[in-house]
């Protein structure tokens, strides 16, 4: 263990954010200089807070099934090179899950029973980035290439870690990815202040010189069919996520101003990068209201504040969560509690317990108010609240509800892979699914979840397909969909 007195000896603290008047003003990180380099006067006495806890419960809250209180231990000790091989014998990308995870193996954490838990996720983004100013995360090549093809369709987090495990298992990999750039979601959906894409950037140059090969600009199913696919690799993963947007079909949805998330969003991230976006979807001056009480909604937030809106309201149908656990969320489960992001410290009015009954429009068709009616939930529905309607202005609506599952259109209709209730494609416990040597893993076949589960299946699945390729693995063993990981 660590300190044997460290959580007796010191509180829970975290990074410190810059002020928010500095950061609204531009796209970086809201972190001084980066988030590990804000922790490190503070990181060593934090880890040194992980207790000589017997079971460690942060394993079980955590997909990944990160051995955390070892890595723990070597910070604390300030063996920062054993620290990160350590991290990174569970998890492939733990710049994306430092920044961006929610941090269920917090709320899992035995300390954090009767006191504040250890601070896992600010010394899991200390150890990685420190590993990468000092030199100790290199490309790890595979001594032999096994003469096996593998394509990987779609590059978010679930992508690249089954092309990272696979492409250092010896086979030849190339991810495909219909965008003009690698990244998936991490890319075009998290915006710069919560994690810049230089941490991306740097990850995939690492991929490549490992033999890992990137197409862009290709839409498996349009301009490269299934078939071909199929005929050109000895196995294909689908990790093309769940992008199909829950959408609100209230009247007067067809008014111009009412967006997607995901049309809004990606064209914020390109701009900040310095690309030109034509007829941007911009909310300066303009009163927004997002519609979804997520980390969605809460991204959206962020941006249209330092696009300098009037005005953001965001809007959640469900009840105010109570800031401590509920009594049916006992420890170690993750608790669905109130929660404070960088985006809601700088702007912004959240609403809860209503819900959207019309949108209403102008002269020219564009949206310029919210009718919104407040609710309550009884018996298993919401009921509105009679007397409660009442209008909300925005020129610039956003939903941010969610997503419902993969697009079936195109690849997923041409391989003919079965669809569970849901839509999502359906999987065995080797993550293959029903048409032959075709596997699947993230979202496309979990359905929407954390960026830790996209990861953890990423792993999975590239076990199966080495297995699958050569009757073997040395990789991690493959964990069932349904099942909690395995420490490996």
């Amino acid at each position: 263990m660590a300190d044997p007195k460290g959580f007796l000896k010191h509180t829970r603290e975290v990074a410190p954010r810059r002020p928010v008047e500095e950061r609204v003003k531009d796209w970086n990180e809201v972190y001084p200089d980066g988030i590990g380099r804000a922790l490190l006067p503070i990181i060593t006495p934090q880890a040194g807070r992980c207790m000589d806890c017997g079971i460690p419960f942060c394993h079980q809250g955590c997909p990944l099934g990160n051995i955390i209180p070892e890595w723990n231990d070597l910070v604390w000790r300030d063996d920062w090179e054993g620290a990160i091989e350590r991290l990174h014998a569970t998890n492939n990308f733990p710049e994306f899950t430092g920044r961006l995870c929610p941090a269920p193996c917090e709320t899992a954490c035995v300390l954090g029973i009767n006191q504040d838990p250890v601070t896992i996720k600010n010394v899991e983004v200390s150890i990685i980035d420190r590993a990468w100013e000092s030199g100790f995360v290199r490309p790890q090549p595979p001594e032999w290439l096994s003469g096996r093809t593998v394509a990987v369709v779609g590059s978010g987090p679930a992508g690249l870690a089954a092309a990272q495990q696979l492409t250092r298992a010896g086979h030849t990999v190339a991810v495909y990815e219909r965008a003009d750039r690698i990244g998936g979601l991490l890319r075009y959906g998290i915006p710069e202040f919560k994690m810049e894409k230089k941490h991306l950037d740097r990850r995939l140059d690492q991929m490549r010189r490992e033999g890992t090969v990137f197409r862009t600009g290709v839409s498996v199913g349009e301009d490269l069919t299934a078939d071909s696919l199929r005929d050109r690799y000895d196995a294909v993963v689908l990790a093309v996520g769940a992008t199909e947007p829950r959408d609100l079909g209230a009247t007067g949805r067809e008014l111009d101003g009412i967006h997607q998330a995901m049309e809004y969003l990606p064209q914020g991230n390109r701009v900040a990068v310095g690309e030109e976006v034509e007829d941007q979807i911009l909310a300066t001056g303009k009163d927004v209201v997002i519609i979804g009480g997520g980390d969605t909604g809460a991204d959206c937030l962020g941006t249209a504040t330092r696009q300098g809106a009037r005005s953001v309201t965001q809007l959640e149908i469900m009840p105010e969560p109570s800031e401590s656990r509920p009594a049916g969320q006992p420890w170690p489960t993750y608790p669905m509690t109130f929660k404070i992001s960088s985006a809601h410290e700088e702007n912004g009015e959240r609403v809860y317990s209503v819900s959207t009954k019309q949108f209403l429009g102008d002269d020219e068709g564009r949206v310029r108010a919210l009718q919104v009616v407040e609710v309550r939930f009884v018996d298993g529905r919401f009921e509105e609240v009679e007397g409660t309607e009442r209008e909300l202005p925005a020129q610039l609506v956003l939903f941010a509800m969610g997503f419902t599952g993969p697009e079936r259109p195109g690849l997923l209709e041409q391989l003919g892979v079965e669809l569970d209730a849901r839509g999502n494609v359906v999987r065995d416990k080797a993550y293959a699914t029903s048409a032959p040597g075709v596997f699947v893993a993230g979202d496309a076949g979990r359905g929407q979840s954390l960026i830790v589960w996209a990861i953890a299946e990423g792993r999975a699945a590239a076990s199966a397909v080495d297995e699958f390729l050569t009757g073997s693995t040395t990789l991690p063993y493959p964990i069932a969909p349904t099942e909690r990981p395995l420490v490996v």
